[in-house]
């Protein structure tokens, strides 16, 4: 699956290298998408050091929706 069918599937403004806001661990934590895997994004939150898999609609916030 690609960031394409991620866009269409889900309705999000989905990018690589695309800036979001994680709200799902309590805090909210910037992060920046590094990939799609399975229909999941994978996400670089701000000072961790590897990507990890997220649902792209729960509790993501899309930084960048007026660039996609």
């Amino acid at each position: 699956m690609s960031i394409e069918w991620v866009r269409r599937m889900y309705q999000v403004p989905a990018k690589v290298g695309g800036r979001v806001e994680y709200s799902g661990g309590g805090t909210p934590r910037l992060g920046t998408i590094c990939s799609v895997r399975g229909g999941h994004v994978y996400i670089r939150l701000d000072g961790d050091k590897h990507a990890l898999p997220h649902h792209p609609t729960w509790k993501i916030r899309y930084l960048d929706e007026a660039a996609v």
